[in-house]
């Protein structure tokens, strides 16, 4: 039996999801949101999550990008979970994505990359070979992952910044919109600049 897809949160965020599944000609039902402002999101009907029962048939992906707020929905619930890769994406035959975790369009996922729960990884970025992310992460629009970068829990690459090969960034961490990450960088780190340079620590 298929199941039926929804998405949690109607956001902007949501929109390009949507945009994703289509890509794909998948069908979703609606999109559940706590607060939701408007009746339909890209044509596909918004609903209030109180008025919502979940049972076995129905899978989610949470469209939401801040990424503690991410991991509180998927803490709070015990949906189902599937992922969405767009059509335009190339992922390696080698490479694995866990479930609940979006890829944009023009992303480049390389051979023996292990992509966590949860996790963006937005437009043309790319994460090459033998990467590890964990769950939760956001890989901004066009920043670049060289080879062997492992990415702790829940920390976001902003967009454009580049990060050099083996280097490990803890979890929580937010390195800036193009930083060129040369060094690892520590758990709740904020990272900018060029070279790369620790800002603040800041505790969730």
């Amino acid at each position: 039996m298929k199941s039926s897809k929804y998405l949690y949160g109607a956001s902007g965020h949501a929109k390009v999801i949507l945009d994703i599944l289509f890509s794909n000609e998948d069908e979703v039902v609606a999109v559940l949101d706590d607060e939701p402002n408007f009746p339909k999101l890209s044509n596909i009907p918004v609903i209030h999550s109180t008025k919502f029962q979940p049972t076995n048939d129905h899978e989610f992906i949470i469209s939401i990008g801040n990424n503690s707020t991410r991991k509180k929905i998927v803490t709070n619930n015990t949906f189902k979970y599937f992922k969405a890769i767009h059509s335009k994406a190339t992922v390696s035959s080698f490479a694995s994505i866990d479930e609940g975790t979006v890829v944009m369009p023009q992303v480049v996922v390389n051979a023996d990359a292990k992509i966590g729960k949860h996790c963006i990884l937005n437009s043309k970025c790319v994460v090459e070979h033998d990467c590890v992310l964990e769950d939760y992460v956001h890989i901004s629009p066009n920043a670049s992952l060289a080879g062997n970068v492992t990415v702790g829990e829940g920390s976001h690459i902003g967009i454009g910044a580049n990060v050099i090969q083996g280097v490990k960034i803890g979890k929580w961490a937010t390195i800036g919109a193009g930083a060129v990450i040369i060094n690892d960088v520590p758990d709740y780190a904020v990272v900018v600049g060029n070279p790369g340079k620790i800002i603040k620590i800041t505790l969730m």
